[in-house]
């Protein structure tokens, strides 16, 4: 059997793979700080063809194609204006910290939280922000005020209390972290450990209230992709019809 057959099908398995990251990429284009990602490749295999010492005969061919990593972006997307105190944006790297159900911590570039029915500042899909912080329910309504630097106050029976300081976690290797869905990640062995320290202190960015971070995704640059992969694809499945066809023709000569 001819292995171009093979080696063509996993190329049309790779670039599948490839539309369906792409397709989650443009699906999220509207999610608040999302960040897109990118399919890699690896080669597979070769069969050596001849002798490998042999200028002559040292052929190979290679066995086809496979899905590496996906590899996320965490280039800024844009800010936007928001009405809720409880929301913010970090300017530059780091990540908020949330609170798994399981008990671990979760790092989002998410700022759209909110306050639950016991003054918590939480998640959209209810995870506390970490360290948890809670308004208390005496505070004059909107009197939350979030600094530069973390400090969030509010207002108590008109005097300026400090309720809880937001930290903020960087990681040597952001790109090695795993995506839960929800727009929370998790560190893994390629990520590194978490440096968690104040915004604005080293190498951490700084909060802004009232904003919201948009999705990284270039609707642009995903087309483009799209169509790059849609012709990779094409261009693959005509070398298995080819494959085919003189498959067909071997056979003829036989009979």
């Amino acid at each position: 059997m001819m292995n171009s057959l093979y080696t063509a099908a996993t190329g049309m398995s790779a670039m599948q793979s490839n539309v369906d990251v792409i397709a989650n990429n443009l699906a999220n284009v509207n999610t608040t700080a999302f960040k897109g990602s990118r399919l890699t490749f690896e080669d597979l295999l070769y069969q050596q063809l001849g002798d490998r010492q042999s200028a002559r005969n040292g052929a190979q061919t290679g066995m086809g194609v496979a899905p590496g990593r996906t590899q996320l972006s965490f280039v800024q997307g844009d800010m936007r204006d928001s009405d809720t105190a409880t929301h913010m944006a970090i300017e530059g790297n780091g990540f908020f910290q949330v609170a798994l159900p399981d008990g671990t911590i979760g790092y989002s570039r998410d700022g759209s939280f909110e306050m639950d029915a016991n003054g918590q500042i939480v998640t959209k899909t209810g995870y506390q922000l970490e360290p948890s912080m809670a308004v208390p329910m005496e505070a004059d309504p909107g009197s939350l005020k979030i600094n530069r630097d973390g400090f969030v106050s509010c207002q108590i029976n008109g005097a300026t209390t400090t309720i809880g300081q937001i930290e903020i976690a960087t990681f040597a290797n952001p790109n090695g972290l795993a995506a839960m869905g929800s727009n929370v990640y998790a560190a893994t062995v390629n990520s590194g450990a978490p440096a968690v320290a104040n915004p604005g202190t080293g190498a951490t960015g700084i909060l802004a209230q009232g904003k919201l971070e948009g999705s990284n995704v270039s609707v642009m640059t995903e087309m483009v992709d799209m169509i790059n992969a849609q012709r990779a694809f094409e261009s693959v499945s005509k070398v298995i019809s080819t494959s085919d066809e003189m498959l067909g023709l071997a056979n003829s000569m036989r009979r």
